[in-house]
């Protein structure tokens, strides 16, 4: 039976940076996926400034196939009426990446790094065993000292762990597909529309990134990527000769809670952990601070026996990422809800770009 320092179950971008950080800290390391690498995955695909400078902490953005990435400088609301606000990020601003050459970039460091890589690997339970953690894999069994659950919105892992709360309000869900396009600007554009919002990302030279966002509810009708992209009709005319480069991958709910993050040699991280929508964009920023915050702990961690209480501190450090990120998510949220509300703020952030900004700067720097 194979035993390591750390098991990380998921080899999506959180799951891939908590072994990178492991692994270059001397840590005997293996990722446990249930697809293959690269795994691919509905997402937004715009990197803040705060994840690529994470990104290159990790040392896997020399790695990133820069013909499948494009940089944005900001970003643009657009309203039913055309009216719009834009605002410039902070710098060096942010990049649109496709998510598989992200993927495949975390690929090459973690192995670089030292990591091993299992794919189509999965994971039927665990239990804990003495000083370590026992995984019980379809063909046969894992031990680590420590286990790192990476393993997405729905995270069975955190359900089995009993660390898993009903999200509260309304459901969200996501689409998203990419066109073979020549980005027509350098911002992120925010698009809405009553009920649905639709965020466009560069994502290459000639690729853009085209995601809806809709609460159950609030969409007439049958939901189809089609449907939705009808109701922005300005979008539709600007693809309707444009080749599909994807098919189409759908996420949600999108809203998940856990009761807390930590238990006797046991973290979430990334969407497992926790997640409210994707409104801003800071999903991968998340994964990638807490990812790193995680890393830099897991050493002293396992020496003093990785506890819940010595594990604390990435508890401790997670919920001061995560409530910037919750609060500003849900303000956004508020808004999104109240059209009433929120063409007359973008209107008057259209007409003040400083402050427009400045939010941003607090938001996202």
């Amino acid at each position: 039976m194979s035993r390591y320092d750390v098991a990380v179950v998921g080899g999506g971008p959180a799951g891939l940076a908590v072994a990178i950080h492991a692994a270059t800290r001397g840590l005997n390391t293996v990722v446990l996926e249930r697809a293959s690498f690269p795994a691919d995955k509905a997402c937004g695909e715009g990197l803040m400034p705060a994840g690529l400078a994470a990104l290159e902490r990790l040392g896997a953005l020399t790695h990133l196939d820069r013909s499948q990435s494009a940089p944005f400088v900001g970003i643009r609301y657009v309203q039913e009426d055309g009216s719009t606000a834009e605002g410039l990020l902070p710098a060096p601003g942010g990049l649109g990446v496709r998510r598989v050459a992200l993927a495949e970039a975390l690929v090459t460091r973690a192995r670089e790094a030292g990591a091993e890589l299992r794919e189509r690997t999965h994971v039927v339970s665990h239990r804990r065993v003495g000083d370590g953690v026992t995984l019980e894999l379809v063909d046969g069994e894992v031990q680590a000292r420590m286990l790192v659950a990476a393993d997405g919105l729905a995270s069975p892992l955190r359900r089995a762990e009993g660390l898993e709360l009903d999200a509260e309000g309304p459901r969200r869900f996501g689409l998203r597909r990419h066109f073979q396009l020549e980005p027509w600007t350098p911002y992120v554009e925010v698009h809405f529309a009553n009920g649905v919002e639709a965020y466009v990302t560069p994502a290459g030279a000639r690729r853009v990134g085209l995601a809806f966002l809709w609460e159950d509810g609030g969409v007439e009708g049958r939901v189809g990527f089609e449907t939705l992209l009808s109701r922005f009709p300005k979008l539709e005319a600007r693809l309707s000769t444009a080749t599909p480069d994807s098919q189409v991958r759908g996420a949600g709910p999108l809203a998940r809670v856990a009761r807390v993050r930590v238990a006797d040699r046991f973290a979430l991280v990334g969407d497992a952990a926790g997640y409210v929508d994707a409104l801003t964009g800071e999903g991968l920023s998340l994964a990638f601070s807490c990812a790193e915050s995680l890393g830099e702990l897991l050493p002293d961690a396992l020496a003093r026996g990785a506890t819940r209480d010595v594990l604390q501190p990435y508890e401790a450090r997670f919920q001061q990422v995560f409530r910037k990120y919750a609060w500003a998510t849900r303000s956004l949220l508020m808004l999104a809800r109240r059209p009433w509300l929120r063409r007359p703020i973008v209107r008057m952030l259209g007409h003040s770009p400083w402050l427009f900004e400045r939010i941003l700067h607090s938001v996202v720097g």
